[in-house]
């Protein structure tokens, strides 16, 4: 098995299944569903998980990682849904939105393909303000919020590599950081907790950390009732969590 393999992991998927499917059915209104937003929060721990674990199993592999092979990746794996989607996107809204919209439509468009949409909808309305519905590339916020932590853990692992105590050490106080400051800001400045990447860190570095803790170990055992219980918290939030 390669450094950047790891076994397939049916349980995952179906997770990412339910934070996918609670995502877009809270756009559709589900009655029942008010948290269904959170999904986007399980997302990022899983994404964490897995890109972390290929990062850090190729730095204990091969003591090193290569930035161009793993961005090369990202763009292959990225690439050709988003400009699908974009493309899409495009032509929908130039015989829908009017004037004015289109223009806004167009920032968001050029934002989301650098990675910087998320920026440029906190600098708007709020993700909950009825404008957001018209904000077509609205969902596109989380995905910045992704490859620019991408940017942030390679780089990181690259300049302490040779420290692996150091790193982790780093990651852990990046995480103790970024939550403290998701909770200590989130009442006065929701709209900045819930779109920018150093308020949303600590969820990415969470899913990083497990898969580090968990490599080289063998698989974690206990009783079916904590998969049980995890699972119930994952829908408890769904439910029960709403915009306020």
């Amino acid at each position: 098995m390669s450094p950047k393999e790891h076994p397939y992991r049916p349980e995952i998927d179906g997770l990412r299944m339910i934070a996918v499917v609670a995502v877009v059915l809270y756009h559709f209104g589900m009655p029942g569903l008010s948290g269904g937003f959170a999904g986007v929060d399980v997302f990022f721990v899983i994404s964490g998980y897995l890109i972390g674990g290929i990062l850090w199993r190729e730095t204990r592999a091969t003591g090193r990682i290569s930035l161009a092979r793993f961005y090369i990746r990202r763009v292959k794996r990225l690439a050709p849904a988003f400009f699908a989607m974009a493309l899409a996107a495009s032509v929908t809204a130039w015989f829908v939105l009017l004037p004015f919209e289109f223009r806004e439509f167009g920032k968001s468009l050029i934002a989301a393909t650098v990675y910087l949409s998320n920026v440029l909808f906190f600098r708007g309305a709020g993700y909950f303000d009825t404008a957001a519905e018209s904000k077509v590339l609205l969902h596109t916020w989380s995905l910045s919020v992704e490859e620019q932590f991408y940017i942030f853990l390679p780089l990181a692992l690259l300049l302490l590599a040779r420290w692996p105590r150091v790193f982790i050490g780093t990651l852990w106080l990046c995480f103790t950081v970024s939550l403290a400051a998701s909770v200590w800001f989130t009442p006065s400045h929701q709209t900045a907790t819930f779109y920018l990447f150093p308020f949303r860190a600590w969820e990415l570095l969470a899913g990083v950390l497990l898969a580090i803790w968990s490599y080289g170990r063998a698989p974690f055992r206990a009783g079916a009732w904590i998969s049980w219980l995890g699972l119930g918290l994952v829908i408890a939030s769904l439910i029960f969590i709403d915009a306020a």
